[in-house]
């Protein structure tokens, strides 16, 4: 299934009848056999994008250009994007339900649930501040997901403006050596490279979040190669 081709079909699909979109979208995912994880990643990405844009009460012009960055989808397709954009924002069910359909989507992977908050953080941030609205959206939704607060605080680390604990991003204790702190950083890149992402099903258009976790994880290593002496 070429996504993109169908992604007029798809929103028409979810658009028609009058089901709650979350329930269209369930329909749909199961509809289109092998390349259901594309369809319900993305097209779920999008719901809970609309809706965290309005966490704190305004969609601003950064969240938006953000957000057409993060998929990069082909030209002629801003109009589709932006109808589903625009349902999501008008459907009567809350985030929740949506968060609740895609964590059981993605069930036996965590590291797509990851991927997933990334790139709304990605979104939360592009205005220049994270604001404590979408901090607390963002926690309910990793709850949701099964993400424990450890896990939650690393992810949410790795977009605080100015860096957060560089321990912290990486993952790893203070007190590891120098070659354990070397190790896990190698293992992070390899494991962050976007023909992993690809590979777990992530559609091509978003690996702008295996980029922005990299320069974390760079930054990150540099500050403690730094502070260390290393």
């Amino acid at each position: 299934m070429n996504f993109w081709s169908s992604f007029d079909k798809i929103v028409g699909a979810l658009q028609a009848g009058g089901a709650q979109l979350v329930d269209r979208l369930q329909q749909l995912v199961q509809s289109v056999g092998e390349a259901r994880r594309n369809v319900a990643f993305t097209v779920a990405m999008i719901a809970l994008s609309a809706k965290m844009a309005k966490a704190d009460g305004v969609v601003t012009h950064d969240e938006v250009v953000a957000f057409y960055d993060l998929f990069e989808m082909p030209a002629g397709e801003e109009g589709n994007v932006a109808r589903l954009f625009h349902l999501a924002q008008q459907d009567v069910a809350g985030f929740e339900t949506y968060a609740s359909k895609l964590s059981v989507l993605f069930a036996d992977d965590e590291t797509t649930r990851t991927d997933v908050l990334d790139g709304l953080f990605y979104i939360a941030k592009a205005d220049g501040i994270i604001h404590e609205r979408e901090i607390a959206y963002l926690s309910r939704i990793a709850e949701i997901f099964g993400i424990d607060p450890v896990g939650f605080s690393q992810i949410k680390a790795r977009h605080i403006r100015g860096g957060g604990d560089p321990y912290l991003v990486l993952g790893i204790d203070m007190s590891a050596t120098d070659n354990e702190v070397r190790s896990c950083y190698r293992q992070q890149v390899r494991e962050t490279h976007p023909d992993r992402l690809i590979g777990r099903g992530v559609p091509e258009e978003f690996v702008k979040i295996a980029s922005d976790r990299l320069v974390a994880l760079n930054k990150a290593y540099e500050q403690i190669c730094a502070e260390r002496g290393i």
